[in-house]
């Protein structure tokens, strides 16, 4: 039963990412960089925001529960800034690279977009922050042990599973969204992804209460999927035509001036 509920949650929690990775990121080399530098980048945020929860805890008196509940609520704020510097950081750092590759290219054309950047780097701290935040969850559900045998709920492992899920989803999002505000200097986007990141991370503290706290992160995640879809480009049209299987009437188009028929003898 313990590894039936350990690969559940595991493909719960990171199928989608690995169907992602393995379908839009590993076949391209460029990509898998920046999914790898994207990562160290959100570890080395954590270090830091662990580091000041870490003096914070320490000079406070470790007596009062309720101080450190506040610390514990403070850390996870300063957390989710930190995130959102070092995805600033990330993207200047893309950004000087960018002008690097478009000047030793031969057309002089950069051979990855910056909207591809954004959604590479986002699902790079998806993918970190997932792992971080479920991977003690399912080492436990492997056993020993029942969850729920003292009163606790007996979805601990899946809600925690599905929480990560949309963890990874939302870094995406805000990874797309992130970079094109960056790029347009459009700042209330900016606002907009650090209140929502601010929101979600905050929501986590009502656990165990999952239903106060899983329907509206799933709630804000598909909004935000959304915005995001439209942020890289998408439309209406287009998602009809994706789902319909059609390609697009341009690339339907034949040049019948080009062709020649063979001469009859």
């Amino acid at each position: 039963m313990g590894a039936a509920v350990f690969f559940g949650c595991t493909f719960i929690a990171f199928g989608p990412a690995l169907a992602l990775c393995l379908l839009t990121v590993a076949r391209d080399p460029l990509r898998v960089i920046i999914l790898v530098a994207g990562a160290f980048f959100w570890l080395v945020s954590l270090l830091f925001a662990s580091l000041i929860w870490f003096i914070s805890v320490h000079l406070s008196d470790r007596e009062d529960g309720q101080l450190q509940y506040g610390l514990l609520m403070f850390g996870a704020a300063v957390s989710v800034l930190l995130q959102e510097a070092f995805r600033f950081a990330y993207f200047k750092l893309l950004k000087k690279a960018d002008e690097g590759l478009m000047t030793i290219s031969e057309d002089g054309r950069s051979p990855i977009s910056i909207k591809q950047m954004a959604y590479v780097s986002g699902l790079s701290f998806g993918i970190i922050s997932g792992v971080f935040s479920v991977i003690n969850i399912l080492a436990d559900s492997i056993g020993p042990g029942t969850v729920g045998i003292h009163g606790d709920s007996p979805h601990y492992f899946i809600t925690s599973a599905f929480l990560t899920m949309a963890l990874v989803f939302l870094h995406t999002f805000w990874g797309t969204i992130f970079f094109d505000a960056c790029e347009k200097r459009r700042y209330w986007k900016l606002v907009l992804v650090v209140a929502s990141h601010l929101v979600t991370s905050g929501l986590t503290f009502l656990n165990p209460c999952y239903e106060a706290s899983l329907i509206p992160i799933f709630l804000i995640t598909f909004s935000t999927g959304v915005w995001a879809f439209f942020t890289a480009g998408g439309s209406l049209r287009s998602l009809q035509a994706c789902l319909s299987c059609r390609r697009k009437e341009a690339d339907q188009v034949m040049v019948y001036s080009a062709l020649q028929l063979p001469v009859e003898d």
